[in-house]
């Protein structure tokens, strides 16, 4: 009873959140910004565009799925839906509007997804998954501008319904870890079914593909033997045993870390840089207590230098008070005595 009293007082990741929220807003924002000079061409109604609007209608109807593109032909519709896009990104990487903006991010960012989806490298897929989940948790206590709004509206809610706040977060955070754990393991029993990865060779192919190819630096790394057998097989190895390394505490941060270093090289060898990411954005929320020592420590030797620079004059504000992962603003509730 007291771990199940303490799970639902206790939010968890609440920096890490925060993070995964502003990272996948930017990743958003920069999709948007780096069509948006051929935005008519790829994802207009046009006639002219690289998927015709009753093309795109159809692969709509075939996958029972919905777009905010398909509504009208008008190229007012397509310019403001689009323009509203990318002001709904930003909003959600600055941290502004909270829950409601990134409701709308989710749905704009899915449309436009939709539209057309060539271009897609399966970080889509994952965002479009966690949105929802994040859209349970408390991911604008950091990294966000707050207006003072949703507090007003939250305090005139009934107790019974505040006191959701925290469970609600904390099941949200479980499901993105949950995802995250998933994704890592189905992706690596796929490989160790495959001939390639089994003899340790898959790498040399995968950056062999001139897709994938970084110019004067991929074939330092394909033409050594070492190398293409530890890749391999350390790739593997990693996504297997991902969650076995989540799961114990002392080696959480290590294996988060392990993973954004995995993913940056992915988006720096092969160009993945949507997929790698959004990746590491929801690697974020193993790391949220590592990262709140780390500001916590940043904050401390920033207070101690201000101190020993002469003529500073000491105030509250220099006090070293303590700082915790929990929010102050989310009520708790209280277990029953």
């Amino acid at each position: 009873m007291k771990k199940i009293d303490s799970a639902a007082s206790r939010p968890v990741a609440a920096l890490g959140v925060s993070g995964t929220r502003a990272l996948l807003g930017f990743v958003g924002l920069m999709y948007y910004l780096s069509h948006y000079g051929d935005r008519s061409y790829l994802f207009g109604p046009g006639a002219d565009s690289v998927l015709p609007h009753h093309l795109f209608l159809d692969q709509i109807r075939e996958k029972g799925s919905f777009s905010l593109y398909a509504w009208s032909t008008s190229e007012v519709w397509f310019e403001a839906v689009f323009h509203l896009g990318v002001l709904a990104a930003l909003a959600v990487t600055v941290g502004v509007g909270g829950r409601a903006v990134l409701a709308v991010h989710g749905i704009l960012i899915w449309s436009l997804y939709e539209r057309q989806s060539a271009f897609l490298d399966g970080g889509d897929n994952l965002a479009q998954l966690v949105i929802p989940m994040l859209l349970l948790t408390n991911c604008y206590q950091n990294f966000s501008f707050s207006s003072g709004v949703a507090d007003r509206v939250i305090g005139r809610l009934p107790e019974s319904v505040r006191s959701l706040g925290v469970p609600l977060h904390n099941l949200g955070v479980v499901a993105i870890a949950v995802q995250m754990c998933l994704v890592y393991v189905v992706s690596g029993l796929y490989k160790v079914q495959g001939d390639v990865w089994q003899d340790g060779t898959a790498l040399f192919y995968i950056m062999r593909v001139p897709e994938f190819e970084l110019p004067g630096v991929s074939n330092l790394v394909y033409n050594n033997d070492v190398l293409v057998f530890l890749g391999t097989y350390s790739t593997t190895l990693f996504l297997v045993y991902f969650p076995m390394g989540i799961l114990v505490p002392a080696l959480r941060p290590w294996t988060a870390a392990a993973s954004i270093a995995f993913h940056v090289s992915i988006g720096v060898f092969m160009g993945l840089t949507a997929f790698a990411l959004t990746m590491i954005a929801c690697d974020l929320i193993f790391l949220s207590s590592a990262l709140s020592r780390a500001r916590r420590m940043a904050r401390t030797i920033g207070k101690r230098r201000t101190r020993e620079q002469p003529g500073s004059i000491p105030t509250v504000t220099d006090q070293d008070a303590p700082e915790s992962d929990t929010p102050d603003r989310v009520p708790v509730p209280q277990a029953a005595r």
